[in-house]
């Protein structure tokens, strides 16, 4: 399924329409270059999900974590672009994090990838026209739910 997001309140509303479909556990895995805007897509999420105030881009920290009570779901928000083995993500606890949480993952492939996961929902972001486009797969446990 491919998503046109011509501008920031596209971005907003596809951002809204995941959240308001996400499970604890899922993953939802965002793919593109530098500046593609997968941490924008992140924060939309987040905001939807409850979270008032900044979300800083996790480039340095790798993980922030978004705990109930101001959360519908509590949210684990990993940037792996800076793991050079995808071993590192285990070293970093990343399981126990992911723990009865929703995973949003930039740069998903630098930890191995997610897309054996059953939960997992793919979203590739690419520049087109002015704006961006999101191609977006989900793995089984998105049947029906899809944004």
């Amino acid at each position: 399924m491919t998503v046109d997001l011509p501008d920031l309140a596209a971005m907003q509303d596809f951002g809204a329409r995941i959240a308001s479909r996400l499970r604890a556990g899922d993953v939802v895995a965002l793919r593109g270059g530098l500046g593609v805007g997968k941490t924008t897509l992140s924060r939309a999420i987040l905001a939807a999900l409850g979270h008032e105030g900044d979300v800083p881009s996790p480039t340095f920290t790798i993980i922030e974590v978004y705990d109930a009570p101001a959360m519908h779901l509590p949210v684990v928000h990993a940037d792996f672009y800076r793991l050079d083995d995808p071993s590192e993500a285990a070293e970093l606890g990343l399981d126990d994090y992911r723990e009865g949480a929703v995973l949003l993952a930039e740069w998903p492939d630098h930890a191995g990838g997610f897309e054996q996961d059953p939960g997992c929902l793919s979203i590739t972001l690419e520049i087109h026209g002015a704006g961006r486009r999101a191609i977006v797969e989900g793995g089984a446990d998105w049947l029906g739910r899809m944004p």
